[in-house]
């Protein structure tokens, strides 16, 4: 049928119309008569006619392919068809007939596989089949319920229990029920009678419970990959893939084939081969031997608990059979639960072979207790019946009931030690064995902890069973003959010619193994039965105790030994340390092991000098005449159902395997000569060698364990170099740079095997290491229920290359991939592990010019007896690789014993961590591995002992790497200490184009327009607006000069309409107010201000109201008055910390005159808690505080403006007239104070009006941000311009409904609306606004300062689609502190443009568009709009001023009349040039407004113009702050982007818990947590995303708890807070991690200088860290790290786990590596970050005319200047506001505007990291700061500054990390373009080392208390 697929297909088409009825019975057998003679010629149609009438099983033949069972399960209902064969399994006259050496032939049957052709042995589904009706499998639909009887072996036993069936009482006291009480509608949920037998054995997956069960694929099915993680492997260059015409593929060895038949041992004249099955021989055996032991089980004591006989054995499982065939219900081939523990041995085979007899398929359970895994199993199974004893039943309920857990449903339980023996009647035979194609299912769990289940079927044992019965047959005994006729030669029927000596043809079998799963259920319990021996079962611990394993084995006169290397090692080392136990642990009865034949040791690598050990000092001792040749590893495949594939055996035939047996044995002296002739053992004599000798020592050495000494280098190759075999190899072993391996023997007589390159799936060359696939009878042939795995894995296709072909061919044959990683030598096979435990490195190196790189490879095997054999106190390693940022990693495990805090008395405290010394074993692990292997270890973890993921092999719990791997990358691991040693293990760091100079260099930047060179300058088009019309009069309302006049005209031509009107909670409207009452309600503010205020022109007023009509009419008041406004949110009594010093400083710098107040505000600042806060506050700022004014109500006017003389005077109309002052402030609490004048104030409404085409015939809504920005345009200025009513909503009304804000929106048919994602993001939490109608919405503005976030878009559509709110109406503003309206999507009439940006090239400053599927870490960036109306928008480098070209990003520029001029009150160069922007490549007469942002125009066509024509638009996309970005290697990092990796990389980061910043040229990242339990696991867990996502290697990972985080009240994370607290040490860390080596020779913290520092400016950084935050370049050069001494050692990180302890001092941590000791200093409770501390005016710091741009202020450490004396003066600056103090003498105010920044500033190295001083003299650190960080000045203790020597300031010897270009500094080279640094002129001595430790305000404004969702 494999030859006719196409007859397959119709045939199973034809027989599904019979099943629906859509064709007849008569019609069926007609059409199929037809299709078989189209395919088939007549006389193969008439046998399989016949064959299909009668329904035939098969001949008694055995087809032998394993794939014979995949072909039977994978056509579903397809009818049973057997074709011809053209050989049979044994028996074969000739079995290399038919077989050809060439390996592209088809089919493959011609290699000597046993291939059969024939789709199996199921049979037709029953509904098709009525002559099957007598069969005891058949349902019985036409019988309701089931009575049956029991018969007379079965009165009285309750066997049966079905929880489904028992009363809703509870567990404790269930009630047991008959068989005949199970539920008819259980039949729905097992396989239908119509369905095929395990149709679903390939049918449906279970895809979507890939977690559960199956797990990730071993190995990929498309590209390479590596097995397990799903990890691309390097990709092949060309260099790795040699010539086609050279490549030698070493071609899979030929199957040997068995030379005889297997006779049963018991009766030479019974043909094994007649057995189709298990069942059938277990019958064979119950008659032949009925009296034989079958098993024997003992205890831990060795004492024997229960043994049987065959006939027993047979007897109970013909019972279990015939209980399971008419009593369960089940079809054939349907599943049954076998739950045994190992010492129910005997249970357990009775009830596997009763499955085997019944026709049902066995599925073993060994986890008896673990539940979850019962339930798995049984529910993909879908095994309906389990079978256990009573013992175990009884344990579930107790289990189940303690644990409240549920009974697995739709399961009957039975107890199969009651059902008793089977008696048949004499009239009665035995029924006939009709059994499915699969036997059992063996669950076993992958390397990674996946559950998989293998199919094994009948075949499949029968096969296995033949070749290990012949192996083991075949073993000479050791005994002289007196015959020279080979002992070993049969006749052609199979029987001996010359009768080997006479001995019991019963074996005995003593095992240990578990017998329910793998090796030692086939030898133990498979094995047993097919040969009728004994098996011996002990319990594992048996062997523990010394000599009484020894004494089994003699008394028990065991013949074969099942065991394992920990067991017999165990029992070996027992024997060396006190022979005597052993030899005398039973009187008179010595022990001897004369008897036993062969040692199968159950491994996957073998252990040659054990075998040494176990030979020569445990076997030999012990009488074993043959104790070499009696060790035989044997090589099983515990994951695909532990079949063997390799033992050494004496059955011959190696010649035809088809490889090279050219070893040659080295003659020995010290061989011992055997009695029997080695040349004749199996019959064959050798065709290789010369002599007579020769020949003599070639035939011996094959069924020796083959030994080869390797060339350890050449392994790292993936190459075999034979340095010495045999007995040299073991003389040699000893020697340097070797390895010593041991083969396990040739490959299974049955199969062929091949060796492939796991990666590439192609034919390894000779004598090189890659996977071994072996095919063959006896192997599986898949995995229950998942097909893409079985595919992938059972049926795997290896390529190779063909000479003169250059792409490699398929091979037609099939291989089961096993996973073992080894090489072939002589045709034996060789392992060196498994896959999963080979660590890959990349190697780097330079040879004649060329760069080369390739692997190495090294065994994780290897790596643990390094380190257990050198470094102290290990109690168990491992170790694998993590694939990061491109490159493999190896990681360490270590349990050590030290890292345990186990109290060491119960109840006890428990015990500190040793840190100093798990770092020591640490660094000593490192070391030692180095220095064996030249591994390169990326990281060491360090856990106590048992705490590291097991996995379970022979009953015992070992390191699953894979397991470890998997709860790594989760950080999961139970790991107290980490260290890494990235400095030499990470590579693949990139590197920028300008290391030292950064991205925005000259060089760099060259770079870039080299790449771009023809590509146009980036910059948009203006639309110029110069007449703007006003709908309602058509009059130009340019003519009006500032927003009074034009409110006066609105008096005077429409008094009486609405002006503004306030919705109050419930969303009812309040009084209207109209014009003309408006105008009333300014002028008697106004005169309320003149009259009692007393202000005057100029003075400043502070505005704090909430959001109402009253802060309208002060703000118009405070304009016809000719004072300046400065609106405030009011002070939040819950953020005292924050409000009151943002409040005084306010006052105090920009000398206000009187605060104006609403009722509402006036109430809280009367308040008790609040106004003694602000006295303390203000005398402790000696500040005085203004008088305070409530405005609600003045007296009544009953005038207007005009009549009281309130009109404007000419110069208050001017520019640079200070009229409005609005304050923003950072989440930091920095605040920026940008100056408004009425030119200004009226081109923000004119652009308002034009870009969102507003009209007064719609409304303007007021809600949110009313004092600054859009919020506070639409709320007091745009129902003016507009002549619209305003519709006011409190913030705090919306707080608490946000239904209101859109019902108002939705009644009032607003069109334009402003919003913050931070409401949105309220509403939509609450469920607001889904009912209301909101499609006159058209333009709802959700203004972002920067990167817009790209979820708030589909958040929104999503949320509001309900309410009808056109998807184009939600619109992104781009709004900066200088123009509100930078850029808009509004009326753009699209979606949002989305951009998916390559990482890698952004960190160069080019913008490439990918695609998100090729490229997983792609930036995903929403466009945020087109520039509006009379505004320009220039990308423009930051350094050289020029234009950007288009695919590169930079600085935004914006011209436009509605930008702000100035900083109030600024006299700073700096705010001079950000506001005097010019290019140098553009028009020079343009001037543009620094933004300090980042970003790109991007060009887009979309369809939107009249007819769908294409419209071509210009977008921009911001980037982020420069301020927020920072560089490392030349290359440039946004810390969002970082800190978003780094968030979501574990699940116990809270969102938004990330913080990240350089200080001190480390790169820190602070991390809130959950949870505090097992942080060192967390460490790389973060390093790895950053280095993976972003290719940076951070210096620190700190943590804080959930809660010392510092947010804002709008819940955004306050940088600058996070940093300082940091530095200072103040912020409550509970663990801090270091991942560089502050000591080690690689590391980059490096101290350097800007070119132009001779000048006196100077400058601090990294080479790696090189540019640092907020700086628009940082210029590194290399340094030293000089000055590094033992005192480095106090900056030691202090560790998680056990020695988090709560309640500890802060000071007991160690300051962060890099960040000297501060000073303790008294802290004002007002700011608690803030230290106290000193200033000294007697030095003054000059710095030259540079024009480098600081973006953000830098904290710096200096040493203590002058004599220290104390001021006194607490100060707090702001980005607004530096000056010298707050003593009333200094009326000077030096202010300077810091922009864009967020926070991180940053610090140069401590003391005892500068080149050239003595830590011991500089003194603790002073805390100053400045604009510009620079290059610490080294002062003696007289204040002097020392002189800087340049040979200081050198790279380290040997270090590699640091460029040529970075090693000196040019001191002479002057930097040119850029903006001017604040305060750099040098000739008016200006002191610039202020008493401030930050260089920002940690003060706060804000609404009131509800306004954290505005």
């Amino acid at each position: 049928m494999a030859d006719h697929p196409e007859l397959a297909a119709k045939l199973q088409e034809l027989d599904h119309e019979l099943e629906e009825g859509d064709i007849t019975q008569k019609g069926y057998e007609k059409r199929r008569t037809v299709l078989l003679s189209q395919y088939l010629g007549p006389e193969e149609t008439n046998q399989l006619q016949q064959q299909l009438r009668l329904h035939s099983v098969v001949d008694s033949e055995d087809s032998g392919s394993r794939s014979a069972s995949l072909a039977a399960l994978s056509y579903r209902n397809a009818p049973s068809l057997d074709l011809p064969r053209a050989e049979s399994a044994h028996g074969m006259s000739n079995p290399s007939s038919g077989r050809s050496s060439e390996y592209m032939a088809y089919p493959p049957s011609q290699v000597g596989r046993f291939q059969e052709k024939q789709l199996g042995i199921r049979t037709n589904s029953l509904q098709r089949q009525p002559s099957h009706g007598s069969e005891t499998f058949l349902p019985r639909p036409q019988t309701p319920e089931y009575g049956y009887s029991r018969d007379g072996t079965m009165v009285g036993s309750n066997f049966a229990f079905n929880p489904d069936s028992q009363p809703q009482q509870g567990y404790d006291a269930p009630t047991y029920g008959s068989p005949g009480e199970i539920e008819m509608s259980r039949q729905s949920t097992m396989l239908e009678a119509h369905q095929g037998y395990f149709s679903d054995f390939t049918g449906q997956q279970m895809q979507d419970n890939g977690d559960a069960y199956g797990g990730p694929n071993r190995y990929s099915t498309g590209d390479a990959f590596s097995p397990t993680v799903a990890i691309p492997p390097p990709m092949m260059s060309q260099s790795d893939l040699p010539a086609g015409a050279v490549i030698e593929s070493q071609l899979p060895l030929e199957p040997r084939d068995l030379p005889f038949n297997v006779f049963d041992p018991h009766n030479p004249n019974t043909l094994m081969s007649k057995f189709d099955n298990i069942g059938a021989v277990l019958r064979h055996r119950g008659r032949v031997q009925p009296r034989q032991p079958a098993f024997w089980v003992l205890d831990s004591r060795g004492k024997e608990t229960a043994s049987i006989a065959w006939e027993k054995v047979c007897s109970r499982a013909e019972k279990v059979a015939k209980v399971i065939r008419d009593k369960s219900n089940l079809y054939r081939g349907d599943r049954v639960a076998l739950v045994y523990r190992d010492t129910e041995i005997i249970e357990f085979v009775v009830a596997l072979l009763g499955c085997f007899i019944a026709g049902v398929v066995a599925v073993p359970i060994n986890s008896v207790d673990d539940y979850q895994k019962l339930i798995l199993l049984l529910t993909t199974t879908q095994a309906h019946l389990a079978l256990t004893t009573d013992n175990n039943l009884k344990a579930f309920h107790r289990d189940i009931s303690q644990n409240r857990l549920k009974w697995p449903s739709g399961v009957e339980w039975w107890k199969t030690n009651e059902f008793g023996s089977y008696h048949p009647k004499k009239h009665d035979d035995t029924p006939p064995l009709q059994v499915p194609e699969v036997a059992y299912i063996e669950f076993s769990r992958a390397p990674t902890g996946d559950l998989r289940g293998v199919v094994l079927s009948h075949r499949t044992i029968m096969h296995q069973m033949a070749c290990i019965s012949a192996g083991i047959s075949t073993i000479p005994a050791g005994e002289a003959s007196s015959d020279t006729f080979s002992a070993g030669l049969r006749d052609r029927n199979g029987n001996f010619i010359a009768s080997p000596p006479k001995s019991s043809p019963t074996e005995i079998i003593l095992s240990y193994l578990d017998p329910r799963e793998s090796a030692g259920m086939i030898l133990g319990v498979l094995y047993a039965v097919y040969g009728g021996h004994t098996t011996v079962w002990i319990e594992p611990k048996t062997y523990e105790t010394p000599g009484l394993y020894a004494h089994l084995l003699s008394k028990y006169k065991a013949t074969i030994m099942v065991a394992d290397y920990p067991g017999l090692k165990r029992a070996a080392y027992n024997y060396q340390q006190d022979p005597m136990a052993t030899r005398n642990f039973k009187k008179n009865a010595e022990p001897s092991f004369a008897s036993v034949k062969i040692c199968f040791i159950d491994t996957l690598t073998v252990d040659c000098e054990f075998h040494e050990i176990l030979g020569d000092r445990w076997l030999r001792p012990m009488r074993n005449p043959r104790a070499r040749d009696v060790i035989a590893p044997m090589l099983c495949l515990p994951e695909h159902g532990g079949m063997i594939i390799s033992v050494r055996d004496w059955l011959g035939g190696e010649e035809r395997m088809g490889c090279p047996l050219s070893m040659e044995e080295e003659e020995s002296d010290e061989e011992e000569k055997k009695p029997e002739d080695p040349s004749v053992v199996n019959g064959y004599t050798s065709l290789i060698g010369g002599g007579t000798t020769k020949k003599t020592d070639q035939k011996k050495s094959r069924n020796e364990l083959t030994e080869v000494l390797l060339d350890k280098e050449a392994l790292k190759m993936n190459e075999v170099v034979v340095i010495a075999m045999g007995e040299e190899a073991n003389k040699r072993a000893n020697e340097p740079g070797t390895m010593r391996v041991g083969a396990f023997g040739y490959p299974l007589p049955d199969a062929t095997l091949a060796v492939v390159d796991p990666e590439t799936n192609l034919l390894c060359s000779p004598y090189s290491i890659g996977e071994i696939w072996v095919d063959s009878p006896s192997l599986s042939g898949g995995f229950w229920q998942l097909q893409k795995h079985t595919e992938t894995i059972f049926h795997a296709r290896p390529y190779r290359f063909v000479e003169g072909s250059p792409t490699p061919q398929l091979l037609e044959l099939e291989f089961l991939r096993t996973g073992l990683l080894g090489f072939i030598v002589d045709g034996k096979i060789f392992v060196l592990g498994l896959y999963e435990d080979r660590i890959r490195q990349r190697v780097e190196w330079v040879e004649h010019g060329v760069f080369e790189a390739e692997h190495r490879y090294f065994f994780v095997q290897h790596l643990v007896v390094s380190i257990m054999k050198t470094v102290p106190k290990v109690f168990d390693c491992s170790a694998f690789d993590a694939h990061v940022n491109g490159e493999y990693l190896p990681i360490i495990l270590i349990e050590t014993q030290s890292a345990s805090t186990t109290p060491t008395n119960p109840g006890g405290p428990p015990q500190q961590l040793d840190i100093q010394f798990l770092d020591s074993l640490s660094e000593r692990c490192i070391e030692v591995l180095y220095q064996e292997h030249h591994l390169r270890v990326y990281c060491v973890m360090i856990t106590a002992p048992n705490t590291l993921p097991r996995v379970v092999k022979n009953g015992r719990r070992e390191i699953g790497n894979m397991l470890c791997r998997k709860e790594f990358d989760n950080g999961c691991l139970s790991c107290v200490h980490v260290k890494f040693g990235v400095e030499s293990a990470v590579q693949n760091l990139a590197l920028g184009d300008d290391p030292a100079g950064g991205i925005w260099s000259p060089v760099a930047s060259m770079a870039r327009q080299n790449y771009l060179i023809m590509q146009d300058k980036q910059y948009s088009g203006v639309d110029h607006r110069e007449v703007v019309i006003d709908d309602r009069t058509s009059t130009p309302l340019n003519q009006f000069s500032n927003i009074h006049d034009l409110m006066q005209w609105r008096v005077s031509r429409q008094s009486e309409e609405l002006s503004y009107c306030t919705i109050d909670g419930r969303g009812k409207e309040g009084k209207g107010i109209n014009w003309k009452k408006f105008d009333l309600k300014v002028a008697a503010v106004a005169m309320y201000l003149k009259n009692k205020v007393k202000v005057q022109v100029g003075d400043k007023l502070l505005l704090m109201y909430t959001h109402s009509e009253e802060f309208v009419f002060a703000v118009h008041a405070c304009f016809c008055l000719g004072v300046v406004a400065i609106p405030m949110a009011p002070i939040d009594q819950n953020r005292l910390n924050e409000d009151a010093p943002a409040l005084l400083h306010i006052i105090s710098d920009f000398r206000v005159k009187a605060i104006l107040v609403n009722t509402e505000v006036d109430h809280v600042l009367k308040l008790k808690q609040v106004s003694q806060h602000l006295k303390q506050s203000a005398v402790i700022l000696k500040v005085n505080m203004p008088n305070t004014y409530n405005t609600t109500k003045p007296p009544k006017q009953s005038t207007g403006c005009r009549e009281h003389g309130l009109t404007m005077r000419p110069a208050w109309v001017q520019p640079g007239y200070p009229v409005l002052i609005w304050t923003f402030w950072t989440p930091d609490q920095r605040r920026i104070a940008v100056q408004l004048g009425h030119n200004t104030i009226m081109a923000l409404c004119k652009v308002q009006k034009e870009t969102c085409q507003m009209t007064s015939t719609r409304p303007v809504l007021g809600c949110v941000r009313s004092t600054i920005g859009l919020g506070f345009v639409h709320t007091c200025l745009m129902g003016i311009f507009l002549a619209a009513p305003t519709y006011l909503v409190s913030p705090v009304d919306f707080a608490q409904n946000p239904n209101i804000l859109f019902q108002t929106l939705s009644r009032y048919k607003i069109k334009d609306a402003y919003a913050t994602s931070q409401m949105l993001d309220h509403a939509m939490a609450h469920g607001a606004g889904k009912a209301m109608a909101m499609h006159e919405l058209k333009n709802l503005m959700i203004a972002t300062d920067g990167r817009p976030r790209a979820d708030v878009y589909s958040r929104v559509r999503l949320h509001f689609a309900p309410a009808s709110l056109d998807r184009t109406a939600i619109n992104t503003v781009y709004s900066h502190v200088l123009n509100p309206m930078v850029a808009s999507r509004s009326y753009m009439c699209i979606e949002p443009i989305e951009l998916h940006l390559d990482m890698n090239a952004l960190r160069r400053g080019l913008i490439m568009p990918v695609d998100p599927d090729t490229e997983l870490h792609a930036l995903l960036v929403q466009d945020s709009g087109m520039v509006p109306v009379s505004t320009q928008i220039a990308i423009v480098n930051p350094e050289t001023n020029q234009l950007c070209l288009v695919g590169e990003y930079g600085e935004i520029w914006v011209q436009s009349e509605a930008n702000a001029h100035c900083f109030y009150g600024s006299k700073e160069p700096l705010d001079a040039e950000r506001f005097n922007g010019r290019t140098v490549d553009g028009d020079p007469n343009v001037r543009y407004v620094r933004t300090g942002d980042l970003g790109f125009l991007h060009n887009v066509t979309r369809p939107i113009g009249p007819g769908g024509a294409p419209v071509d638009m210009q977008v921009l996309f911001v980037l982020g702050s420069i301020g927020d970005t920072f560089e490392v290697n030349g290359l440039n990092h946004f810390s969002m982007d970082i800190e978003s990796s780094v968030e979501r990389c574990h699940r116990n980061i809270l969102p938004g818990g990330c913080a990240v910043f350089q200080a001190g040229g480390l790169v820190v990242v602070v991390v809130e947590i959950f949870r505090r339990n097992f942080l060192a696991a967390m460490v790389p867990v973060i390093v790895n995303a950053i280095l993976n996502e972003h290719q940076l290697v951070i210096d620190i990972v700190a943590f804080v708890i959930k809660g010392d985080f510092h947010r804002s009240r709008l819940g955004e994370k306050q940088r600058g807070k996070i940093l300082a607290g940091w530095v200072t040490r103040k912020m409550r860390t509970i663990a801090q991690y270091s991942i560089r080596d502050p000591n080690g020779e690689d590391n980059q913290i490096t101290e350097v200088a800007e070119p132009g520092m001779m000048q006196g400016r100077t400058s601090t950084g990294t080479f790696r860290n090189s540019m640092q935050a907020g700086s628009f370049r940082g210029s590194m050069q290399g340094g030293s790290m000089l000055g590094v001494n033992a005192q480095m050692q106090n900056l030691q990180l202090q560790t998680g786990g056990a020695q988090e302890l709560q309640g500890q001092p802060q000071t007991n941590f160690a300051p962060p590596a890099g960040i000297s000791e501060m000073p303790a200093q008294r802290y004002p409770e007002s700011i608690p970050e803030l230290a106290a501390t000193t200033t000294n005016s007697s030095h003054t710091y000059q710095r030259d005319g540079s024009d480098d741009t600081p973006t953000e202020s830098r904290k710096e450490f200096l040493s203590e200047l002058g004599d220290g004396r104390d001021h006194g003066g607490m100060a707090y600056y702001s980005p607004g506001d530096r000056r010298s103090g707050f003593d009333d003498d200094t009326q000077q105010s030096n202010q300077h505007q810091q922009y864009g920044a967020s926070g991180l500033v940053t610090s140069p190295l401590p003391t005892i990291l500068r080149p050239g001083v003595n830590p011991d003299e500089a003194g603790p650190p002073e805390p100053h700061y400045g604009n510009k960080p620079f290059l610490n000045a080294p002062h003696d203790d007289n204040g002097g500054q020392f002189n800087f020597n340049d040979d200081e300031i050198t790279p380290l010897a040997g270090d590699r990390w640091t460029l040529p270009s970075q090693r000196h500094s040019d001191y002479s080279e002057q930097p040119s373009g850029g903006l001017r640094v604040a305060n750099a002129h040098s000739g008016d001595e200006e002191e610039w080392a202020q008493d401030a430790l930050m260089h920002m305000n940690f003060a706060g404004s804000g609404p009131d208390k509800m306004s954290r969702l505005d």
